[in-house]
């Protein structure tokens, strides 16, 4: 969200003047551009190259952050070709800090975010050849199946000094209370089975990338050791992208059936995780949009494996 923020050109300079001294680019502009949906994101352009800087100024979220660039190196090394490739500094090392962020530069990917039905087979194919390759030594973060997105929103909500949007929260109160119930009961039940963990990504449909006739993978600064389902979910309210998902995998010899507890959890859990960063940054307006709209067929089909799970 903080895409949005307003740098003027004595930032830009100070900058380009870091990225010198850390990274030895000599850059001679740098362009503001919307990809992710929170941190600071910039092209930057040298004479002969471009490249993506994401800063990342959130406290809460900065281990995150750093804890995905080995990640991120090790499937640059595994030959996996439709992500970014880091840009390490002069150092060595594969970020760094500047100006109370976490900076990391990669590689400039030129692309159309698209999302449709239609490019769902060839996401689901990128994410498979992802979830084939061994995990046994790599150091990344696991899926606990905590509540904790819910924990945060109401730790959240607690802090809000704008009136409007209190109003539209106690407006809904039943309605978040309900949910995060029920994020609970999925929770405690998603806790019971531990295995099929793979490498997600947790956004890909929403950073899935064309360019000419190569498909990008995008943002890979949330990567979790986590279930199938982290980026199932999605779509898991409709039959043919369960099916076309389960097809993909048993292509790549991982012969799994995505599992209900667990897309239902991954649904109430991201309900509470985006709609605490629209508290956090948003307008009023916006979460009431959200409210109404954002992830209710989603929400519909996990309220239905919810009595499903009561029989």
């Amino acid at each position: 969200m903080q895409n949005n923020t307003m740098r003027d050109e004595s930032y830009k300079k100070q900058l380009a003047n870091f990225i010198f001294e850390k990274y030895g680019l000599t850059i001679k502009s740098i362009t503001p551009t919307k990809r992710g949906f929170y941190g600071e994101t910039w092209q930057l352009n040298t004479i002969n190259q471009r490249y993506y800087a994401k800063l990342l100024y959130y406290k809460e979220y900065q281990d995150v952050y750093k804890s995905s660039f080995n990640v991120i190196e090790y499937l640059n090394n595994q030959g996996i070709d439709y992500i970014p490739t880091i840009i390490k500094t002069k150092d060595n090392t594969l970020y760094c800090e500047y100006d109370n962020a976490v900076l990391g530069i990669f590689n400039w990917i030129d692309g159309e975010n698209i999302e449709t039905d239609e490019t769902k087979p060839f996401e689901y194919e990128l994410l498979a050849n992802i979830y084939t390759l061994p995990t046994n030594h790599l150091t990344i973060r696991k899926e606990d199946f905590s509540t904790k997105s819910a924990t945060t929103f109401f730790e959240q909500w607690e802090l809000s000094k704008d009136q409007a949007i209190l109003d539209i929260l106690n407006k809904y109160q039943d309605k978040l209370y309900y949910r995060a119930k029920r994020l609970e009961f999925f929770s405690n039940l998603c806790k019971q089975d531990m295995s099929n963990f793979y490498i997600t990504h947790g956004d890909a449909g929403g950073n899935f990338y064309v360019n000419k006739d190569k498909n990008y993978l995008v943002d890979w600064d949330d990567v979790l050791l986590a279930p199938i389902e982290r980026d199932a979910w999605v779509m898991g309210f409709c039959d043919w992208a369960r099916d076309l998902f389960e097809n993909i995998l048993a292509k790549h010899n991982i012969h799994y059936t995505l599992k209900f507890e667990r897309l239902a959890y991954y649904a109430y859990y991201m309900f509470f995780f985006w709609l605490t960063w629209l508290v956090k940054c948003a307008p009023a307006s916006e979460i009431e949009d959200y409210f109404k709209g954002y992830n209710t067929k989603r929400i519909e089909y996990a309220d239905i494996l919810w009595q499903k799970a009561q029989k």
